[in-house]
């Protein structure tokens, strides 16, 4: 624990100093917030400094396809209540970005760490965390992140005999098949309301029956795990059978869903779920996503949605028609340069609300609209889309880099 001998080498302290000099220096420039640059500089100074930085800390390892920076945030908040924190807040999630986060921090009892899901092995090898949490495994980025399974076997093979704690969604095959490889899970019945990656057996290739909310395969018996948490509508259930009201300023099921993993999480740590829940209250947006931010007279919400299993959590959070919605989409090297997962997405869910488009890849949206049979108006950037909507709400959704530019755009 924090109170220990300081673990930092004299090599260690200058790849550290060097990190925040090159960091601030980025920041002056204006090039953003210099943690990536940064943390690279650091471990050219000294490759083991990630392993270094983390070995006084109780790292948890937060990992997913979608819902990775809130429920590192939720997680965090609980945690605070038992010690001070530090944490990747801002979603640097690569190993350069999480050394930066870690280097800011010498008191920190816990460290609470998103991690992009290609480097959670060789993260989890780096910082031997106490705790795990696998919340789900979907399409995206195909150009660079093809084929789900692969990483689902990526992770088994990294976590085989982990001595972490895993967290873990009961209702996702593709995560259940990952953390199988681990001797202590605690499963957690999340849900999983994008299934598209889930039909066939992850461990043998059969098709998965799905009768209900259970799920199985037909051929060789693997199936979802009994699990001991659980999200049950605006509840937690954890494994006594005790039901905590979950206390919410971030909308819908899905961050429901984050809450329920993230109070198993912090029970891990002794943090009960009537404390970590209140706690998570707090949170009212995650790096921009959820703000409501004034705009040329009117209210737009700030939505990120980066794929598939994205895209159908925010459509369920929108409000109603006529609100109108407008969606952007890029295809920069953050994003992936597919766009091919557009047609994956059930845009017959905005029916009714009228639709502006906008983004790099606005032609290829637009495309995919007219197929769904949508109402849209293609515009060339997010002034005109808003001149053109009514005073009031405006659901504005955006990819990764799309989302971005939206928020150096409105100041936010």
């Amino acid at each position: 624990m924090s109170g220990n001998s300081d673990p930092l080498t004299p090599r260690a302290k200058l790849a550290v100093t060097a990190g925040k000099a090159v960091a601030a220096a980025s920041r002056a420039a204006g090039r953003g917030s210099g943690s990536v640059i940064g943390g690279r500089v650091a471990l050219k100074l000294d490759p083991d400094l990630l392993a270094r930085l983390a070995q006084n800390l109780d790292v948890i390892l937060v990992s997913a396809t979608n819902g990775k920076t809130t429920t590192t945030r939720l997680i965090a908040e609980a945690l605070r209540a038992a010690g001070p924190v530090v944490s990747n807040a801002l979603g640097a999630n690569m190993p350069a970005g999480i050394t930066s986060a870690l280097a800011g921090s010498s008191d920190a009892r816990y460290g609470v760490i998103e991690v992009d899901e290609k480097y959670l092995a060789g993260v989890a090898r780096d910082t031997a965390p106490k705790c795990i949490a696998l919340l789900n495994l979907s399409r995206d980025q195909l150009d660079r992140a093809a084929e789900t399974r692969m990483l689902a076997e990526n992770w088994r093979e990294g976590l085989a005999g982990s001595k972490a704690v895993i967290v873990a969604n009961a209702d996702d095959p593709l995560v259940v098949w990952a953390a199988s490889s681990s001797p202590n899970v605690i499963w957690v019945a999340a849900g999983q309301m994008w299934k598209d990656d889930a039909w066939s057996c992850p461990s043998c290739g059969g098709v998965m029956q799905r009768p209900g909310d259970d799920w199985f395969c037909g051929e060789c018996g693997f199936r979802r795990p009994t699990p001991s948490w659980a999200l049950s509508g605006d509840h937690v259930l954890d494994p006594h059978g005790s039901a905590w009201p979950i206390h919410l300023q971030l909308p819908g099921r899905a961050n429901k869903a984050n809450a329920a993993s993230s109070a198993a999480v912090a029970a891990v740590f002794g943090v009960p779920p009537q404390v970590a829940l209140e706690r998570m209250y707090q949170v009212q947006a995650v790096a921009g996503r959820y703000d409501v931010v004034q705009f040329q007279g009117r209210d737009l919400r700030l939505l990120l949605a980066k794929n598939p299993a994205g895209w159908l959590e925010t459509f369920s959070l929108i409000d109603p028609p006529p609100t109108p919605v407008i969606l952007s989409v890029n295809a920069r090297g953050a994003d992936g340069t597919d766009t091919s997962w557009l047609w994956d997405v059930d845009y017959t869910r905005l029916t009714g609300h009228p639709i502006c488009v906008i983004g790099d890849r606005r032609l290829d949206l637009a495309v995919r609209l007219e197929v769904a049979n949508q109402h849209f108006q293609v515009y060339d950037n997010l002034d005109q889309a808003v001149q053109m909507c009514p005073p009031g709400r405006i659901e504005v959704i955006a990819n990764y880099t799309a989302f971005q530019d939206l928020r150096r755009r409105v100041g936010n």
